[in-house]
């Protein structure tokens, strides 16, 4: 399912639990079916009842769901603790190159391994007010490449974010706001949303790269998005962009 097939699904979605559903199902055939999504800073108004804060919703092997919510792991989780530090997607196992890691961190980390997530990576997702989120994948598989797949589950996570707003926040999100692009700012979202570079979008449309990254920036300032991801999907969303 790609960038718009799920947009359009979560579109039709009202209920948290379906929406986290059809990311994991997203996520499962990219290989990385183990998937948390947690509000780091606030108490989000809709969650799922099973899990405690900051937890909004978790598909975990059931024994390390248990153990860590019993433990109250999130508090010393490596991830938890870092999200807020990092601004792009990261890796699992780069937090002990990037970080000197405390025992109870890697602690966390090793029985995490043990219980099946193998190799993860979380997505930081940051919104108004301060607010940050973040949603991790990992995979049970031995052979897993989080690297690899680290574009696709960055665009899931942001697509699912911002559905996810407008499910549980809809007066917030805006959804009768009208946001008007100017040609220009419109070819350039277009070209994002084929994953093409400011380089790549300003010799397709002979523009420099600066004038690129102007109209990408202008077009994400109108969208109220923080990155060029969530703006593809915020657009998306308001029938600004179709493609």
């Amino acid at each position: 399912m790609d960038l718009f097939s799920f947009t359009e699904c979560a579109n039709q979605t009202h209920s948290l639990r379906a929406l986290f559903e059809l990311l994991v199902g997203c996520a499962t055939r990219e290989g990385f079916g183990e998937v948390a999504y947690g509000a780091l800073n606030f108490v989000e108004p809709l969650r799922l009842a099973e899990y405690p804060p900051p937890t909004v919703a978790v598909k975990w092997p059931p024994d390390w769901c248990d153990r860590y919510f019993k433990r109250k792991y999130h508090t010393i989780d490596p991830v938890v603790r870092r999200t807020p530090m990092l601004s792009r997607p990261f890796l699992w196992d780069q937090l002990a190159d990037a970080y000197q890691l405390q025992p109870d961190e890697r602690r966390v980390l090793d029985e995490a391994r043990e219980a099946g997530l193998k190799h993860g990576m979380s997505v930081p997702l940051f919104g108004p007010l301060g607010r940050i989120s973040v949603v991790s994948f990992a995979s049970a598989f031995d052979d897993a490449d989080p690297q690899d797949r680290i574009g696709h589950l960055n665009a899931l996570a942001w697509q699912f974010h911002t559905a996810y707003g407008d499910i549980a926040r809809p007066c917030d999100n805006g959804c009768d706001r009208k946001v008007a692009l100017s040609p220009r700012e419109t070819s350039c979202m277009r070209w994002v949303a084929e994953g093409k570079s400011s380089w790549e979008i300003g010799k397709i449309l002979g523009i420099s790269v600066n004038t690129v990254n102007f109209h990408v920036k202008n077009a994400m300032r109108k969208l109220g998005a923080a990155s060029r991801i969530q703006a593809v999907v915020v657009a998306v969303r308001l029938n600004v962009l179709s493609i």
